[in-house]
């Protein structure tokens, strides 16, 4: 999170959003019905006994209540919020009135990717519900919230009270804090306000970078600027040999101890430093696998996205340009750029990564004339569990692309339960996908499984090899 998020309520509205309360009704109607009884029968103690319902309720509605309470909801931080950090809110309740406050309810929803560890207010933090320190609190999804629950207060004329809540992120995404909504009773508890409700706010989550390093050279490097070592002679720091003096070459790049030992002028020869454009392709067609949060089981989409983040880290960090697309029916794509300000817009982009199941082909759509360059580097994110990604792998391969291929199915991947012929279906669905990643590399497409720090480096090894060789077939 870059600063702080308000959603605010309405403004102040009349009193027309204020209705009397069953205490109210029952203090008239005894009232009346003690009058009632005591001019009738003439009995001066029932008078007496109703004067003090009578006065207390009319001392009561003396001051009546104008406006509706104000209700906004706060999430901020100091800098980026990653999975498993902690995240802060607050719902604030305002008393624009003239009239204190008796009795405030507030409720809030909380998203369960954002498990908050202690909820209350400022003078009461931590009431109730609250794990001992060091304890787990509930898992996303299962047990009850802390925020699950109403909050009483009260609040003064002219002031605001703060419901905080603290916990952690639990997963990347969008997360809602909110819609919360406020009750008041005020008069002593004879009025009481409508239900003010305010819109949620949604906390950013990045996602947290997994460990990666690719040491290996890119295949072909583009631009003039970068960490990468080219295969092409020019200014670098890369020594490349020694060869003899040429027309053109630096003084400064002569070789005194081979020249004064050969008799002939010697300077030594470098590689050119580039970058290069790396193309991180996320496939979206299709999900396995269930999301465990930070710390626990990884999904397709869990996996796509974190290595989506690693990679682009750690090009961005060696001055490469990087650019995303999406597999899939949206066709949502970034285009390629380099620094940090590319870094912080890729972690933007992932947060609204969503799987969209879709049955024509998006090739022709995510793949327009002119996108691609020739000598970028293609990392493509998928699971392979549609025909459709295996197709376009191999349909890149043969426009002579460089593809690099990520599993990103979960290793432990359940099969089904249920008794039948669904064990054997499985196993036969994991044959047919074992042939199927064997004709891909068949067509010149290496697959690698995702496991963090090296799991590029063999295939750019073998990429870059491919790179030196003849080329066959168009672009």
């Amino acid at each position: 999170m870059t600063g702080p998020t308000v959603s605010r309520s309405t403004e102040p509205e009349p009193a027309a959003g204020w209705a009397p309360t069953p205490a109210l009704g029952r203090a008239v109607l005894l009232a009346g019905l003690l009058l009632v009884a005591g001019v009738l029968l003439g009995r001066v103690d029932l008078i007496v006994l109703a004067a003090p319902f009578a006065l207390g309720t009319a001392y009561a509605l003396r001051r009546r209540p104008t406006a509706l309470p104000q209700v906004w909801i706060t999430s901020g931080d100091d800098g980026p919020l990653v999975e498993g950090g902690d995240v802060a809110a607050a719902v604030s309740v305002g008393n624009p009135d003239t009239v204190d406050y008796d009795l405030v309810v507030l409720r809030t929803r909380v998203s369960p990717w954002l498990r908050i560890l202690r909820a209350g207010f400022a003078r009461d933090l931590a009431v109730g519900d609250v794990p001992p320190t060091g304890g787990e609190a509930p898992a996303a999804g299962t047990g009850r919230s802390v925020a699950d629950r109403p909050f009483v207060t009260s609040v003064p004329v002219g002031s605001a009270v703060d419901l905080e809540l603290a916990g952690s992120a639990l997963r990347w995404g969008r997360h809602p804090v909110g819609p919360a909504g406020a009750r008041v009773a005020t008069a002593g508890g004879l009025l009481v306000s409508r239900a003010v409700i305010v819109e949620p706010v949604r906390v950013r989550v990045y996602p947290r970078t997994e460990p990666f390093e690719a040491v290996e050279a890119m295949p072909r490097a583009a631009g003039l600027v970068g960490a990468h070592h080219s295969r092409r002679p020019g200014e670098g720091g890369e020594l490349a040999g020694v060869r003899v003096f040429a027309p053109g070459d630096r003084l400064r790049r002569i070789d005194w101890r081979v020249s004064l030992r050969a008799r002939q002028l010697h300077v030594a020869a470098t590689l050119s430093d580039r970058d290069a454009e790396v193309v991180v392709l996320l496939d979206v067609l299709a999900e396995a696998g269930r999301s465990g949060g930070v710390g626990g089981a990884a999904s397709v989409l869990d996996t796509t996205v974190r290595a989506t983040a690693a990679i682009a880290e750690h090009y961005l960090h060696r001055g490469d340009r990087v650019s995303l697309l999406e597999y899939g029916p949206a066709a949502r794509r970034l285009r390629p750029a380099a620094g940090r300000r590319q870094y912080l817009t890729v972690l933007e982009w992932l947060l609204d990564v969503r799987v969209t199941a879709s049955s024509h082909e998006p090739y022709d759509q995510v793949f327009g004339p002119q996108l691609l360059s020739s000598d970028a580097l293609v990392v493509v994110l998928t699971p392979l569990l549609d025909e459709r990604s295996a197709q376009m792998l191999a349909r890149l391969a043969r426009a002579g692309r460089f593809v690099v291929a990520v599993d990103t199915l979960p290793a432990d991947l359940a099969p089904p339960k249920d008794k039948g012929w669904a064990e054997v279906a499985y196993r036969l669905w994991r044959l047919d996908r074992e042939v199927m990643i064997g004709q891909l590399r068949e067509h010149g497409v290496p697959v690698v499984r995702w496991a963090g720090a090296g799991s590029l480096d063999q295939v750019l090894r073998d990429v870059a090899r491919l790179a030196t060789a003849p080329r066959v077939g168009g672009r």
